[in-house]
Order: structure tokens, then sequence, then C-alpha cells
């Protein structure tokens, strides 16, 4: 199997509001126009130029775009000791962790920076506006004015492959050698930014002939789809029966499943999150209705779900997005609430007596600005012990800038005790696929950031509980998530139905994996597999670009659980065009109405955020950033606290490209939770 190492990035998206696509374009990267001579006094910013390989259509220019300069920590030497300090077991800051406001008042750009920042953006005739964060100076301007303050010029570009257009500067960002020292980068200079859930639904599939008879498993059970049958869905849409699990109409898991597959400690109050504050990130509206039916079905009519509303910028359904930006309509409103139910679900599917979920939303923009806001939000108001995104983008999309100035709000979550997991993808090795519509080898983010636990998708494969309420794990059975192995980068043959592995990639899907285009090696990712034959090192471009040369990469994902559509978690989620619009879930029909399976990695990230706060409940603390206590359990007794997937077993042996070993592996992580030891074990 070819490893392709990642070109400079091919481009994405659509100008202002038109839907993300992106083009595979040619491996050697187009050069961006020739940067003017940078001016004595001045420096340009490292890797801010966002490379691409499709060719420039002209010159973009809008009447208003808003921007976010991201600047550096202070004292950064100094932040990193205490990050590593605070996780290290033994030091004297182990586990201490600071309050609401203090990473600010120790970590935050000196008043000084940031009014040099304000008058040099004034200066150049920009307004500057009220910013989220003590991190970041927004402000807004014409195209024209932000690319002279800048040195830079933006320009147009057209996917060869899809047609649609899209903007970015072409030439690097040039500052003052002053200010350039402590800012990250520029935000808003690109609108490839739009993060996308990640969630798959079984697809070609009817509902299995169901009788009055009870039968183990029940008769609306059905076998895991085979090659053929998918083949014959793809080439003459004929569907095939399918049911799994015991929830309405054998549409999934049962939270009672869920539990019991993964070995939870017996049911109490303190082994499912008793007194734990959770939280999700979204971007989408949803109906807290569809999350009464779901909890009424399985706990009972008396069961309250405990959530919580806080909106950021407006929200999806008022959205208040940085100047420019559309946030188009059908990118907000409900149209991701297939999300936020599944999400919402999953936690509570583990973690029911949580005392509150937090559901924060904010718009989807193009720039990424508001998605930015909302993890500050979250950080900022220091509520919840865990929290899970499963929306992300393709490293390639974003700009280094970017997820520079994501990692300050992720340390500072990390600081404070916070729980933070991101959905690793579900295109197997090749993220972009549906993010952007490229096929090279690249990960998400902000899973892929150091101090975010990145999530990853397995499969039960031909195990089907049935009506069992407490099914075991089943031993030799759960693979990496790559449904019949037809996701891979082969080119078409029969053994593909002609289509290609890529094809199958986005079809049916493959859990996420690979090594960051940005990241290095956070200190506590070590242990068997680890080092392997796929590790990457920094080049100071397409691998790990922000690390020293040499330096391994970044390996994700850190941890995995099921995610597989055709092993899926049952979902309830209803819409109508009427009084839901550009709802998902209103396109769905089932068998049972608002009943539905559901798969991704968009379901283990919640799982595993929930798995985290049933731990603090039990025992009696934040656990903070997981991913140092996992990496050491990992190392000192890893078959008592997860399930190693070898690829000894099973069809599926890889994501796509980077296949299941014992011990670590860029498939499927660590491995997945064996529950009672996680919650349970005091380290």
């Amino acid at each position: 199997m070819t490893l392709h190492h990642r070109p400079i990035r091919a481009g994405a998206v659509a100008v202002l509001g038109l839907a993300m696509t992106a083009a595979l374009g040619a491996f050697g990267a187009v050069a961006a126009s020739a940067a003017p001579a940078v001016p004595a006094g001045f420096a340009a910013l490292t890797n801010s130029v966002p490379a691409t390989t499709d060719p420039q259509t002209g010159t973009y220019s809008a009447a208003q775009m808003g921007i976010q300069v991201a600047l550096q920590p202070s004292h950064e030497a100094g932040l990193q000791s205490t990050l590593q300090a605070t996780y290290t077991k033994g030091s004297a800051s182990y586990h201490k962790w600071l309050g609401a406001g203090q990473f600010d008042a120790r970590y935050a750009p000196s008043a000084a920076e940031r009014q040099t920042v304000t008058r040099f953006l004034t200066s150049a005739g920009l307004t500057v506006e009220p910013s989220s964060s003590l991190f970041l100076v927004q402000a807004h301007g014409s195209s024209a004015q932000v690319a002279a303050a800048f040195r830079t010029k933006f320009e147009t570009y057209k996917s060869a492959r899809t047609g649609k257009t899209y903007f970015q500067n072409s030439a690097p960002v040039v500052l003052p050698t002053a200010m350039a020292g402590y800012v990250q980068g520029v935000n808003g200079l690109t609108n490839t930014i739009r993060a996308a859930s990640q969630t798959v639904r079984p697809s070609y599939t009817k509902p299995a002939a169901t009788s009055s008879t009870s039968t183990t498993p029940p008769a609306c059970e059905a076998p895991y789809p085979t090659t053929a049958q998918l083949f014959a869905a793809v080439s003459n849409g004929t569907s095939f029966p399918f049911g799994y699990g015991d929830s309405p109409g054998c549409n999934g898991l049962t939270p009672s499943q869920d539990n019991a597959l993964y070995g939870a400690p017996k049911a109490s109050r303190r082994t499912q999150g008793g007194g734990v504050t959770m939280a999700v990130f979204e971007l989408s509206a949803y109906q807290t209705s569809d999350i009464d039916t779901w909890a009424h079905t399985f706990y009972g009519k008396n069961y309250t779900p405990p959530l919580t509303n806080v909106t950021v910028d407006g929200g999806p359904l008022a959205p208040q997005c940085p100047t420019g930006d559309t946030c188009p309509p059908q990118y907000n409103y409900y149209n991701g609430d297939i999300e936020v139910d599944a999400d919402i679900e999953n936690q509570l599917a583990i973690a029911p007596d949580a005392k509150n979920l937090i559901v924060y939303n904010a718009p989807n923009d193009f720039t990424g600005q508001t998605e930015l806001d909302e993890y500050t939000a979250i950080a900022n108001a220091d509520q919840a012990e865990v929290v899970s995104s499963s929306w992300a983008e393709c490293e390639n999309d974003v700009t280094s800038g970017y997820v520079e100035a994501e990692n300050t709000v992720f340390e500072q979550m990390a600081l404070q005790g916070q729980s933070m997991f991101g959905a690793e993808g579900d295109t197997g090795a090749f993220e972009c696929i549906r993010s952007d519509g490229t096929t090279i080898v690249n990960v998400l983010d902000p899973p892929s950031q150091p101090w975010v636990t990145s999530v990853g998708g397995t499969s039960f494969n031909q195990f089907n509980p049935g009506a069992d309420p407490h099914p075991s794990y089943p031993a030799n059975t759960e693979t990496v998530w790559n449904v019949d192995s037809l996701c891979s980068d082969a080119p078409a043959s029969p053994a593909n139905d002609n289509e290609g592995g890529f094809f199958w990639c986005g079809a049916t899907g493959a859990g996420g994996g690979g090594s960051s285009q940005y990241w290095g090696r956070p200190f506590y990712q070590r242990g068997p597999g680890v080092n392997n034959a796929y590790t990457t090192h920094a080049n100071g471009t397409t691998q790990c670009a922000l690390a020293s040369a040499g330096t391994p990469c970044r390996e994700d994902p850190d941890i995995s659980a099921n995610a597989d559509e055709y092993t899926p978690y049952a979902e309830y989620c209803t819409g109508s065009a009427s009084t839901t619009p550009y709802s998902t879930c209103a396109t769905i029909s089932s068998n049972v109405p608002g009943w539905f399976g559901i798969g991704g990695t968009s379901l283990s990230s919640p799982f595993w955020s929930a798995v985290i706060a049933d731990r603090d409940g039990y025992q009696g603390y934040r656990s903070g950033n997981v991913n140092p206590l996992l990496y050491t359990l990992f190392n000192l007794a890893p078959s008592f606290y997860f399930h190693d997937i070898t690829g000894l077993h099973g069809t599926a042996r890889n994501n796509g490209l980077f296949p299941e070993t014992p011990g670590y592996d860029e498939a499927t992580g660590i491995g997945t939770p064996k529950m009672k030891a996680l919650i349970t074990e005091t380290f």
C-alpha cells in the first residue's frame, strides 16, 4: 500500500455562502503570487500563505470583511512548562487547576501589545471591534484596506474538479518586526474554514421484516451488509434489509446496550456522571422535544434531560457573523440538527445522571471566527468538566495561524481541568474528502490538536446484540470501522465495484487517523506502536509544520469506540420544513417515525466524553485533559483499561491506509474503553 505524502493545499470551498468543495489538483503546488520585497522594519509571518494547486481566476474584492489578529500568550515558555508539570504525576503542580479568569491573568498578551495592534489596524483605516478574547483583536474594513494593512493580496481560485470558487491571500502577511514577534496569525483572510459534522447514517437500507413472535435476535434484525448488497445498491438502487439493536424498530443500540458492550460498572448516580457538568460544541439549532422523547423512551417519563442552552454570536437562528461573512441559512438554522441530537443523546446514554449538559451554539461561518468565539466562550465560562465537539475541518483547509489561535484556547481548558474531545472523522485516512473534496492523506482540526483527545471509530461487524439488554463485549470481533474494507486508495476494480476506494471512503465511511500537518508529537504520546513505519517528521511545510525540523508528528486518533453506521446507536430526531428550516432530520424517513440508526465518530466522541464524566463523578474531581492519563494507563496495564484493536481478527484491517496493529496504531489509537476500570480505578 502506497503512502501518499500531502501536497501543499489543494484548495477548497466557495465564495460567500456557496457550498464548500474543492478539487484534488496535482500534487505539485502552484506558486503563490510573487510577494513584494519586505521593507526594512517589517517581517513576513511564516506559513501565512495557504498554498493551493487550483488556478487563480481573478482578484478578490469585498466592500467589507472581518478579521481577527491572534496574539501569542505571554510567558510562552513558562506556559509550556506549567502545562507539562500540571500533567506530570508527582509534580507539585499536578492537577492543580486554574480558576476562571486566572489563565488570562497569567498568560494574556500585555495591554501594550494589544494597544499596538489596535493602533496599527486603525492607522490602516480598519475599524476595531469588541473581541471575545484578550488573545484576539477584531476589526473590519474593505478587502483593499485589509490587503494594504498586511501588505498582502487577495485572489479568487476555481476548483478544476468542481468549478467552485473561493478566496484567500496569495502573498505573506507582513507586519512591523516587533509586532510579528507576538502575532500568531490573522484569521479571516480565506473562506475555506467551515466546520462540518461527522455523522453517517446507514445507506441503501430498508427495514427488515418484522414478526409478532419474540425471537433473539428479534425479527427486525438483519445481518451486516455484504459487498454484494452494497454494490447492487450503488449500481441498481437495490435496497437491502437492515436492523440493529433493541431500540424502536431495531434502529440502533439502546443506552443499556451501549454501557454493557464496553463493560460499564454497576449503574448508580456515582458511576453515571452524578454531579458533573458536560457540554457539547454545536453549530445548529435543535428541538429539545426530541431529546425529551429519546430520554423518556429509555429512562421513563419522569426523567428530565438536564439541558442548558448557551448561544454565542447570536447562535444559528440569529447569526451575528463576521463582517462580510454571510453565514448562509442553508448552513445554519436546523441544518445540523442530526448532529446536535446525536451528541446530546450519546452523552446522556453514558452519563444520564449528569448535573448539567450545556449546549453551546454559534453560527457556522466560512472563516472559522464564530467557531473560535464558541471555544473561547466554553473556556472562559469554565463550567463544563467535559466537552465534546463533532464539528471539524480537515487540517489542509485551515491556516497555521488559525490552529495556533485554537491551541491557546485548548491550553486554557487543559490548565483549568476541562477534558476536550473531538471526532477524528469518517473518511478514513483521507479526511478532506467530505471537507473539501480532495483525497490527500490528512486528519481533522481540532481533533489533531495536542490538547484535544482525538476519538476514532471502530465496528462490531457481524455481532448484533438483538434484544439482549446487557450484551457482553464480543471478543475478537471489534475492528477498525471500514465497511467491508471498501475504503482505500485503490484504483477502480471489480473488488470495489469499479468505483475506486476513495468513493467508498465517502459513501460508507471509515474511522479517521494519521499524522498532523501542523503539530509535533506531545510529551505524553508514547508507548508500543507510537513509533511505527508510518510515523512522519517535521519538514516545515506539510508535516507538523509548527514543530522543529525532524520532530515526530502528532498521531491520531488517541482512542476509539464504535462508530460504524451499520452497528449504530439509536437516535431520535424530527423536523419539518415549516417549523425547523433546513432541518436534516426532516428529510429522514423511518419504519418508526423519528427513530433511526446513526454512526460516525460524531458518536464515539461524545461517548468517550461521557465515560470521563462518569470517571469525574465517581472519583469526585476533574480528570482534565485525559491524554496524559490514557497514555500512562496504556503503558502500565493496557489490557486492563482498553480493548486493543489488533488486526488479528475480523475483516477490516485498516482505515483505508493505516493498519491495525497490536498496541497503538493510526487506525484506532490505543483502543476502545473498558469502562469499569477507567471509571472506578484510582490513579
